[in-house]
């Protein structure tokens, strides 16, 4: 991917380019940088200022740096995590998510619904529990839950009630069936009831509801997931060399002499920004506002050196370049030999918060091959 992203630096340059021209090789490079990023097109921003969830930036933080670069590949599950706040807006305990924004070609790895416990009441007397069972299902028949056949438990466990905060409870094969056939999704129902199960006649324990509550303490339906992208390089053919795409420096119109003077430095590891404010991408990207590509330049001369991390086969073409043993043969390239991936924190279309990891994004070092 990291091949891509730095040809997307060259738009080809014209002797006199119109502005026509500039702003179509603009609209190529953004559409095959959009292919990168596994979008056809950039998403629309909020209509207003939203808040994401404070779950998938805390997420976002533990997974990557500020800069948006893997920490630890092993953190997350699949490759995409996606968030969906609650649709009924009610106070009963039925929750509804619409998950049409997620592929057909992601795997469900795993699903959880959170919860905001609130404080519980105060109760008095004999009757006063420490703890009580909450029970979610999976909603078969929305106007009849509570029939034979109505329901489907999904998870239930004890809960405290002497302190707030979230509850999370794992509704995989829920989330599956809902996108395996859309249709099937009527939603869920949580149940309170006294630690053996029994009634309550006032239920000690309450979640924050998608009405009258804080925006952060609404209820939420994470999904883990993976999409099957593996540092698959999009086709580079097509997308000459020239002049830079803005959003991305450093410029590339400098003289022949500087040029000249690159190609004699040793391959090495050199700055390139992306700035997704400039890309124009800012109103839909909440995390990073930008990253460090990086990408290799220099020559690999012979003799070629460890500190050029030179590979085998490398090695063996700067000899017989050297020694003119074959026409037609190049010294070695300097290119990246360890890729990092990056992370996106983004709204979607439906301005659900989603958390992306992309391979081979960022060139962690360099060398001749």
């Amino acid at each position: 991917m990291l091949g891509t992203v730095l040809l997307l630096l060259a738009l080809a340059k014209t002797a006199c380019p119109s502005p026509a021209s500039v702003g179509s090789r603009r609209a190529e490079a953004l559409k095959k940088l959009l292919e990168v990023f596994g979008m056809e097109d950039p998403p629309a921003p909020p209509t207003h200022f939203k808040q994401p969830p404070q779950y998938m930036v805390d997420l976002f933080n533990t997974v990557a740096n500020a800069d948006g670069v893997t920490k630890n590949p092993d953190i997350l599950e699949g490759n995409t995590v996606r968030s969906f706040l609650d649709k009924t807006q009610s106070e009963e305990m039925r929750f509804l998510f619409v998950l049409s924004s997620v592929a057909k070609n992601e795997k469900i790895l795993t699903a959880e619904l959170h919860l905001f416990r609130l404080w519980p009441r105060v109760t008095d007397g004999p009757k006063r529990h420490h703890f009580c069972q909450v029970s979610v299902y999976q909603v078969m028949e929305k106007d009849k839950p509570d029939t034979p056949g109505g329901k489907k438990l999904l998870a239930a466990r004890l809960v405290s009630l002497q302190t707030s905060g979230w509850e999370v409870f794992a509704i995989t094969p829920a989330v599956r069936d809902w996108t395996e056939d859309e249709s099937s999704n009527q939603g869920l129902l949580v149940t309170v009831q006294g630690p053996g199960g029994g009634p309550l006649d006032s239920p000690p324990l309450q979640f924050a509801s998608g009405r009258g509550h804080h925006e952060s303490k609404k209820p939420m339906l994470v999904l883990f997931t993976d999409d099957g992208r593996r540092g698959a390089s999009l086709p580079t053919a097509g997308f000459p060399g020239g002049s830079h795409m803005p959003g991305m420096t450093p410029l590339l119109g400098r003289s022949r002499s500087t040029r000249s003077l690159d190609r004699l430095q040793p391959c090495q590891r050199h700055p390139l920004s992306v700035d997704f404010e400039e890309i124009g991408w800012s109103g839909w990207i909440i995390s990073p506002r930008g990253y460090n590509a990086f990408h290799c330049k220099g020559s690999c001369p012979f003799p070629l050196g460890e500190n050029m991390r030179p590979t085998n086969h490398a090695t063996v073409q700067s000899i017989i370049n050297a020694l003119k043993l074959s026409d037609g043969v190049s010294t070695p390239c300097c290119v990246p030999d360890k890729l990092f991936s990056i992370n996106l924190l983004y709204f979607d279309d439906d301005e659900n918060v989603v958390l992306k990891q992309y391979d081979d994004m960022v060139a962690a070092s360099c060398g001749c091959h």
